[in-house]
């Protein structure tokens, strides 16, 4: 199977990493020059830009593989298997659980990148959430890809181009993601994960073709739970003091989710701590060894905040679609809802508000989204912006 078939509904972008992956005209020579090459060439540097869930870092592995694989642009198997477990001793891979990437983390891997490969045609090294640089940081990774090393590929991952500085985007050679089709998302859930067809495209409907978040619908009774609850909050809203409590069951549904995804994973990285420390489970923890393990609580309470900050944001693009279905109803639209689950309810809070008020409340959404981006406190920025969702009773 190539490494290209579990990717879905960016058939344009596929053939331009494949033809590049395939360029046999690249050269030591290319590799310092401008990234400006012809369609299809390869170059040393890439930036994958798309919506969340469009599968940008599932590309960027893809594209990867096929530089690593030796003269395959379909993809080695031993490459693949080493890229999926990022043991390739040739793959340099950055990705934060973080709010923002640090500048040291940068530093690392641009010291990595230096080196020539081992085994492999290229040197290969992927930043996911690109855009989670600061400037300072950027201006480190910069001086890299001005000066790139002979056989080194930089594939860097962002939602968009203005999410990294300019100068960062004039040494790189962009390809943007489109959203995929639900029905294309549905037919990968449903393949790859072995759910109901039926389910899978609701997934992917109530996600607008996220592909991760599709996955979690289509395979976590839990996630579908909490969504439900977020629209119920939303549409039983009548007054200031229901608005209050609904932020409160808004921020309880978003923490829940937060430790739900992260409170597996933090026990097994502490038992996985413990064990090569050489503690047993439930021994003591000599002196010497706590500042290991503290440094390591450390890093999953700030994955824990980017983690809560990750559910809030689900909650608010869930708002943002039940509230863009009351306004297509409003307006007497033909597109088909994305909440078809809830059409009913949803024609019904149409009725009760103009189309107005509802044009209100999808900008105060996306206040709030930019004020918790902001450090805001959730609950008061919900609050806020639940106030703008008052419907009368009908």
């Amino acid at each position: 199977m190539s490494i290209w078939d579990e990717l879905t509904g960016q058939s344009e972008a596929i053939a331009v990493f494949r033809a590049a992956a395939g360029d046999p005209a690249f050269s030591d020579r290319d590799a310092a020059a401008s990234p400006s090459h012809p369609e299809g060439s390869m170059t040393h540097s890439w930036l994958i830009t798309g919506p969340p869930g469009s599968g940008r870092s599932n590309l960027a592995f893809a594209f990867a593989t096929a530089l690593l694989s030796p003269g395959d642009p379909e993809g080695d198997a031993a490459a693949r298997r080493q890229v999926e477990a990022r043991t390739h001793p040739d793959l340099g891979v950055l990705s934060t659980e973080r709010v923002i990437i640090s500048i040291d983390e940068v530093r690392s891997l641009v010291t990595s990148s230096q080196f020539s490969p081992s085994v492999a045609r290229y040197r290969v090294m992927i930043i996911e959430d690109a855009d989670r640089m600061t400037e300072r940081t950027s201006n480190v990774l910069l001086k890299a890809l001005e000066e790139p090393p002979p056989r080194t590929v930089w594939i860097l991952c962002a939602p968009s181009e203005a999410d990294l500085i300019p100068t960062v985007r004039s040494r790189v050679r962009s390809v943007r993601l489109r959203i995929p089709a639900v029905a294309d998302v549905a037919e990968l859930i449903a393949r790859r994960d072995g759910v109901d067809l039926a389910l899978a495209t609701r997934a992917a409907r109530e996600s607008q073709s996220h592909i991760g978040m599709a996955h979690r619908l289509a395979t976590n009774e839990q996630a579908r739970v909490r969504r439900e609850r977020t629209l119920d909050a939303a549409l039983g809203i009548r007054t200031v003091s229901d608005a209050v409590l609904a932020a409160g069951a808004l921020l309880e549904a978003a923490a829940d989710d937060a430790k739900s995804i992260t409170e597996e994973r933090d026990a097994e990285e502490r038992e996985s701590a413990l064990r090569s420390l050489g503690v047993e489970p439930g021994g003591t923890i000599p002196p010497a060894l706590r500042a290991q393990l503290r440094s390591l609580e450390e890093d999953q309470k700030r994955r824990a905040t980017r983690s809560l900050r990750d559910g809030l944001d689900r909650i608010m693009v869930d708002l943002l679609s039940l509230y863009r279905d009351i306004l297509l109803v409003q307006l007497g639209s033909d597109v088909e809802p994305i909440n078809l689950a809830v059409i009913d309810r949803v024609r019904a809070a149409a009725a009760s508000a103009s189309p107005a008020q509802t044009l209100a409340t999808l900008d105060a959404i996306a206040t709030a989204r930019r004020r918790i981006g902001n450090n805001v406190s959730p609950a008061l920025a919900l609050e806020a912006m639940l106030i703008t969702a008052r419907r009368a009773p009908s």
